[in-house]
């Protein structure tokens, strides 16, 4: 007589997930609320004034030549302290890679040790 045992269902399989890291980095941070972002990690600021008026400021660029990052902030803070009447909302875009680069070693570091 052959085994009547019931079978049990496989085991599902853990998914896995196909991210590049920039695509990872980029979900973990969309969900960080961004209260003070450091200026080096910053790729662009783009600032909506009341009267429609965009300017962009490009952090990456101002930093790839060669300007301190402390600088850059203080001229920034100053500028948007100054004009804060004129000032609607102000959009902060983070370069992925730089954050990645500061974060992932040590992230690498503390899960090496689970």
């Amino acid at each position: 007589m052959a085994d009547q045992r019931p079978k049990k269902p496989p085991k599902p399989k853990p998914k896995k997930l196909n991210l590049s890291s920039k695509v990872a980095w980029r979900n973990i941070l969309k969900d960080i609320d961004k209260e003070e972002v450091p200026i080096h990690v910053l790729e662009r600021l783009i600032v909506h004034l009341k009267d429609g008026t965009d300017v962009e400021v490009n952090i990456k660029e101002l930093l790839s030549s060669g300007l301190d990052p402390d600088e850059i902030e203080e001229r920034v803070n100053k500028r948007l302290s100054d004009l804060d009447m004129y000032i609607k909302n102000v959009d902060f875009f983070v370069d992925i890679e730089s954050v990645e680069r500061t974060i992932q070693p040590e992230t690498d570091k503390l899960l090496s040790k689970l």
